[in-house]
C-alpha cells in the first residue's frame, strides 16, 4: 500500500510501535512505557508470546546480577574475549560493547521493575567453555515458573508450548525439575518431587482443563506479558503490520497495521521497532541461505509459525541494509519428526538426550560424525561436514534398551512410558540385534557394527577416541554425573536396539538486520533509518552466526529491546 492511500485510513497515534510480542519487543514495550510514552504492541498471530513461548526460557548474559548472587564469578573482559571468539571476522565491537554494559542492566531492571524473575544456573556452561573467555558455568539464566493466575482471563491468549515437548500436556520445567524426571525411579526425593508434581497436575486438568503453573518459555512470556499491560502498553493480537509509514526523507512514521477491523494508520511519534522473530518459516529465504538440503525435502523449524520475515521484509522496504554473509544463518538443531494423529509430523529439536551416556549418532554410512555431547548447533555443523554435495543431510541417534528406559530418547520417554507406540507410529526404529536395526534403518550393518564396537572399547578408559565425547564441561552437564568414569560414556550392549532419525532444523535465525549499537537499523549507505529499530532475531546476532550458550537469542534480544526502549524515551542506553 503506498503511503498516499494510508493516508485515507483511520488513523492512531502513539510514541512507539512494536511490531511482534516475543520477549525482545515487549521488553521494548515495557521500557519505553514505563519512562511515560505510549505504546502499541501489534503481533500477527491470535496469540502472543512468539517463539518465545515455545522456548526453553534460558537467556544468556554475561556478568549478571542472578549469577553473582549465587556465587559466580565473571567478568566483562572475559565475556568480551569469548565474543570475539565466537564472532570471529563477523566480530562487532560497539555491539558487543553495548550488549555487555547493558546486559545485566537489563536482568536487575526486569527483576526490580517487572514481574520477571530469574534463578541463576551456576553449572550450565558456555557451549564452547574452552575457548578464550569461556566460562564452565554462570552466564545463562532461567526464568522462573509462575503460575497462571498472572495472566486471569488472557490466560488463553498465550501461545501453549510444543505438545511434542510435554508429558500429556505438562511443560516441565528446564532446570532442576527436569533432572527430577530423569531420575523419578532412582531417588527418593525425585521420586517424591514427580509423583507430587504429576498429582497437581492432574488435579489442574480434572478442576480447570490445564495445568495452573507456566514453565520455560511460557513463563517468561506470560509474565512480560503481565509486566506491559501493568505498564500500559496496548497489545494488539491478530494484527500484522503490513508496511512502513515514511516521509520524503525516508524517516520511519509509523506503520499500516492489519488489525481484526480493518486497516489502521497508526502513526508511531518516536519509532517503530522490528521484533517479528527473523525468518525460520520464510522458505524462499531460508532456500538461499540454508546449505544442506534436508531428506524430508524441506527444512523444518520448531519456531512459531509466524516467524516468516515479515521484520526483515519491513525494513529491506525502507532501505536497511542486512547481513546475510554469517557462518550460520540460523540455529541449527537435530531434529526429528513426531507423528501427530491427524497425520501430519511435529518437530522435536534434540537438545539433551545427545549427551546422555549410551547415545551415539551415525549416519547412513554407519560411522559416527561428532561429539554428540556437544550443543545441537555443533551437531548440525559436523553433520554437514560429513554429508557429501549433494546428499541429504540426516543422520540416527543410536541407544541399547537400558539407556533408552533410562534415559529416554527424543519424544520417546523414559520408563515406565511405553516404548510400543513409537514403535508402530515408525519414529522409533528397533531390532533385536545391531545388524538388525542396520537393516531396518538403512544403515550399513558392518560399518555400524564396527562403530559400536569402538566406542564400547573406550567406555571402561572414559576416553572418546574419535570425538572426545564428554571431554568438556558442557559435555558433562548432559550426562549422568552416577556414572564413571565419563558421565557422558555407557556402553552399547542390551539388545533390543533402538535408533531415531534426525534431519537439521533450526530454532531461530541468526542473519538479519543491520543495526549500531542503539538497535538502530542502519542504511546500505551505513547511515541511520531514522525512527527504525531492530531487535530479537530481526536484528543481525551480536555472535556472527555462532551459538555462545544457552540462551544466546533471548539474552541478547531482551538486552537490545531493553537498549531500544531507552534509546526511544531519550535515555542513557
Amino acid at each position: 500500500m503506498t503511503d498516499q492511500h494510508a493516508d485515507t485510513l483511520p488513523e492512531i497515534a502513539c510514541d512507539v510501535l512494536v511490531a511482534g510480542s516475543g520477549a525482545s519487543g515487549m521488553t521494548a514495550a515495557i521500557v519505553a512505557a514505563h519512562a511515560g510514552l505510549s505504546v502499541i504492541v501489534a503481533e500477527k498471530e491470535p496469540v502472543f508470546g512468539g517463539t518465545t513461548a515455545l522456548s526453553g526460557g534460558y537467556l544468556w548474559v554475561p556478568n549478571n546480577p542472578v549469577s553473582r548472587k549465587a556465587g559466580v564469578d565473571d567478568s566483562k573482559d572475559a565475556a568480551l574475549a569469548y565474543i570475539r571468539h565466537e564472532a570471529g571476522n563477523q566480530f562487532d565491537a560497539a555491539r558487543a560493547e553495548a550488549f555487555l554494559d547493558a546486559g545485566p542492566e537489563m536482568v536487575d531492571y526486569m527483576e526490580t521493575r517487572t514481574k520477571v524473575r530469574f534463578e541463576a544456573s551456576p553449572a550450565f556452561s558456555d557451549y564452547h567453555p574452552d575457548a578464550p573467555g569461556g566460562t564452565a558455568g554462570g552466564r545463562s539464566i532461567l526464568v522462573q515458573p509462575t503460575q497462571v493466575s498472572m495472566l486471569g482471563k488472557d490466560i488463553d491468549r498465550l501461545r501453549p508450548p510444543r505438545k511434542e515437548l510435554t508429558l500429556f500436556g505438562l511443560a516441565i520445567g528446564s532446570g532442576k525439575e527436569l533432572w527430577h524426571f530423569y531420575r523419578a525411579f532412582k531417588r527418593p526425593e525425585s521420586f517424591a518431587y514427580v509423583t507430587k508434581r504429576l498429582v497437581k497436575y492432574g488435579m489442574d486438568r480434572a478442576l480447570t482443563g490445564r495445568s495452573q503453573m507456566l514453565t520455560n518459555g511460557n513463563a517468561l512470556a506470560a509474565r512480560l506479558f503481565r509486566s506491559a499491560r501493568d505498564a500500559g502498553v496496548d497489545v494488539w493480537l491478530d494484527s500484522p503490520v503490513k508496511s512502513l509509514l515514511r516521509d520524503g526523507s525516508g524517516a520511519v512514521l509509523g506503520a499500516v497495521v492489519l488489525t481484526p477491523h480493518g486497516l489502521r494508520r497508526v502513526v508511531a511519534r518516536k519509532g517503530v521497532v522490528l521484533a517479528c522473530g527473523g525468518f525460520p518459516q520464510d522458505v524462499a529465504r531460508r532456500q538461499t541461505l540454508y546449505k544442506h538440503p534436508a531428506a524430508e525435502g524441506e527444512h523444518v523449524s520448531a519456531a512459531s509459525p509466524g516467524n516468516t520475515g515479515d521484520g526483515l521484509r519491513l525494513a529491506e522496504a525502507a532501505g536497511a541494509a542486512t547481513l546475510m554473509d554469517y557462518p550460520n544463518a540460523a540455529a541449527w538443531a537435530p531434529t526429528s519428526l513426531v507423528p501427530r494423529p491427524d497425520g501430519t509430523k511435529g518437530p522435536f529439536p534434540h537438545f539433551i538426550d545427545r549427551g546422555k551416556p549410551g547415545v551415539i549418532a551415525v549416519r547412513r554410512d554407519g560411522r559416527r560424525f561428532v561429539n554428540e555431547a556437544n550443543s545441537y548447533h555443533d551437531f548440525i555443523q559436523g553433520l554437514e561436514r560429513a554429508t557429501p554435495p549433494g546428499e541429504p543431510a540426516e543422520a540416527f541417534l543410536i541407544c541399547d534398551h537400558r539407556t533408552i528406559r533410562n534415559y529416554g530418547l527424543g519424544h520417546v520417554k523414559p520408563a515406565p512410558m511405553p516404548l510400543g507406540p513409537s514403535i508402530k507410529s515408525g519414529y522409533l526404529i528397533a531390532g533385536r540385534s545391531l545388524a538388525e536395526l542396520a537393516r531396518s534403518a538403512g544403515i550399513d550393518p558392518a560399518a555400524f557394527e564396527a562403530t559400536v564396537a569402538r566406542i564400547n572399547q573406550d567406555v571402561p578408559t572414559g576416553t572418546d577416541t574419535e570425538f572426545g565425547r564428554g571431554s568438556t564441561a558442557y559435555n558433562r552437564f548432559h550426562g549422568d554425573p552416577e556414572v564413571k568414569p565419563n558421565p557422558c560414556l555407557a556402553p552399547i550392549k542390551d539388545g533390543p536396539f533402538y535408533a531415531i532419525r534426525v534431519i537439521p532444523g533450526s530454532i531461530g535465525t541468526f542473519a538479519g538486520i543491520r543495526t549500531d549499537h542503539h538497535a538502530r537499523v542502519l542504511a546500505a549507505d551505513g547511515g541511520v533509518v531514522p525512527g527504525l529499530y531492530a531487535v530479537g532475531n530481526d536484528m543481525a546476532s551480536v555472535l556472527g552466526g555462532n551459538y555462545s550458550g544457552g540462551g544466546i537469542t533471548l539474552g541478547p534480544g531482551m538486552t537490545f529491546g531493553y537498549i531500544a526502549g531507552r534509546h526511544l524515551a531519550g535515555q542513557r542506553a
